[in-house]
């Protein structure tokens, strides 16, 4: 009898064990599913990656990476690969824009000459150079002149509305055929975007003396330090003192913790043009969240639903 008992309790002991291998190997196979998809969708196939020199400063090639996916829709969205108004040429990847290319856009990831090896106000020339190579190539780069879309981040969202403001048309008696062309943009979404450098309010970047930020004066180069020539300098490329009725449409995700580029520097943004008689931007406000946060790479898949939709 007491063999019979230890003999059912190995059996249930058993059936259990079994069950455990069961579901884990059922968890494991669910786990690499979702991580095989996962890389799956943020390696989509592209029919062309080239890298093009836009133009030059200081001596160094200034480079944009054409991405076009298999199926081109026939518009285009630059990303700025900029951060702290510095750029890596390489560090700009075609998964970081999947979603984009999964859409069909063809995508510019422009890239500039980090600061303080030349100014920041210099970088705004560069990108609007980029912008206007890129239209001026737009029937060899299969896409529609006027359809296109401009995102980045932090410095890199400071020089897409750059492009949404100050953006316009070209010297029409440029001998260089490229300078004669719009650096206008049709749709902007951008991520914490730097757009008053006047007013850093409770910025972590605030010196408290009415100056540049302070981790960034030499960007700006020497005459930021004189506060009168800097608010030429600062107001010049702050997207905030240059809006117009017909700004682009522009879509902003903003953390409400950001101590770097704090949230008023978007509600700002938006309340001028209002102002102003635009369209005002739409602000969607991240809860709690700082300058950047975890899932920022899904939020991806909304600006390509919002590009789809503006341009």
């Amino acid at each position: 009898m007491s063999g019979s008992v230890k003999t059912g309790g190995r059996s249930r002991l058993g059936r259990i064990l079994r069950k455990l291998i069961t579901w884990a190997c059922l968890a494991a196979l669910v786990l690499g599913l979702l991580v095989g998809l996962g890389w799956w969708y943020h390696h989509p196939k592209v029919a062309t990656i080239e890298r093009v020199v836009y133009g030059q400063r200081a001596g160094i090639d200034l480079t944009f990476d054409r991405i076009q996916p298999r199926k081109p829709n026939g518009k285009a969205v630059l990303v700025m690969n900029s951060g702290s108004w510095k750029s890596k040429k390489d560090d700009f990847k075609a998964w970081l824009v999947a979603p984009l290319l999964r859409s069909g856009f063809t995508v510019f990831g422009i890239s500039h000459i980090s600061q303080p090896k030349v100014s920041i106000m210099d970088t705004v020339a560069d990108v609007q150079r980029a912008t206007r190579f890129i239209r001026h190539h737009a029937r060899k780069y299969e896409i529609d002149p006027n359809a296109l879309g401009v995102t980045g981040g932090s410095s890199g969202g400071h020089l897409s509305l750059c492009l949404a403001t100050l953006g316009g048309p070209g010297e029409l008696t440029a001998l260089d055929p490229v300078e004669r062309e719009s650096s206008a943009v049709q749709a902007v979404a951008v991520f914490f975007p730097v757009t008053d450098l006047l007013n850093l309010g409770d910025s972590t970047e605030n010196a408290g003396d009415g100056g540049p930020p302070k981790s960034y004066v030499k960007g700006f180069g020497p005459d930021s330090k004189n506060l009168k020539k800097w608010k030429q300098i600062g107001g010049g490329i702050s997207p905030i003192f240059h809006i117009k009725k017909n700004l682009a449409p522009i879509l902003i995700y903003h953390g409400d913790a950001d101590t770097l580029v704090p949230i008023d520097q978007s509600t700002r943004f938006i309340e001028e043009a209002e102002k102003i008689g635009a369209v005002p931007p739409e602000l969607v406000v991240r809860k709690g969240k700082g300058h950047g946060w975890p899932r920022i790479l899904l939020d991806i898949h909304h600006f390509a639903a919002w590009f789809e939709t503006h341009l």
